[in-house]
């Protein structure tokens, strides 16, 4: 049976087809998901892609966790349900409180796109495990409030915990603390980056690398296992 990963699409989301392309392209069946919709139609995962949710008032994600579809979602990760947040997506998380601390405006005040390189800082998740702890890989970036924040104890906990998922190598693009682009829950279930593995999914076009479809198809083999 072909595992089913929901892309959640709200007012502003941008990437949402491309999102869904690169779930099909890792052999697994998108299903879209609108974000006034409270029922997830029996998906194994979800997506929250990136864009500009809400046109980014009040605060980057700080509406789009209000919309229906957060309600089930928060509930169903909390339960242990696979949960991917994408530059806005992870935006929404942080405001959903699924993952700690807070996203700001860039430091230099600019919007940033750019091929990114990462280094994988855990690959235990629900979402890493095609990656090895340790590799260094290039996806695209490109947000306005990409700056991580969280205060000092939570820095150490997520420190402490492995819960660094990516961090920046070369070059800190936004000023986010200790250089984090990725973040997991404690359980491994839910993660959030800025960068976007979806434009790095196959080698005609984009950046010409696949260094992002090992998302996709780490859920997919967890999936298919469980």
């Amino acid at each position: 049976m072909t595992a089913r990963i929901g892309v959640v699409t709200f007012p502003g989301s941008l990437d949402d087809r491309d999102t869904q392309r690169a779930i099909r392209v890792a052999g697994a069946e998108p299903v879209s998901l609108w974000h006034k919709d409270k029922d997830l139609k029996q998906v194994d995962a979800v997506v929250l892609c990136g864009g500009f949710s809400y046109g980014d008032y009040l605060r980057a994600g700080a509406i789009a966790r209000f919309s229906p579809v957060m309600d089930t979602v928060i509930e169903q990760a909390k339960a242990g349900l696979p949960v991917l947040g994408i530059c806005n997506g992870f935006q929404i998380l942080t405001e959903a409180h699924l993952l700690p601390g807070g996203m700001l405006g860039n430091d230099h005040l600019h919007f940033i796109c750019r091929d990114q390189k990462l280094r994988v800082e855990n690959a235990d998740t629900a979402w890493t495990t095609d990656y090895t702890a340790g590799q260094e890989i290039h996806i695209p970036l490109k947000n306005m409030d990409g700056r991580y924040v969280a205060d000092r104890r939570t820095l150490d906990e997520l420190e402490a915990e492995g819960r660094v998922a990516f961090r920046y190598l070369d070059v800190n693009p936004n000023g986010s603390l200790n250089d984090i682009a990725g973040i997991t829950n404690a359980a491994g279930n839910v993660v959030g980056l800025m960068p976007h593995p979806e434009h790095a999914v196959e080698s005609l076009i984009g950046t010409g690398r696949t260094d992002g479809l090992p998302f996709f198809t780490s859920i997919l083999k967890k999936l298919v296992n469980a």
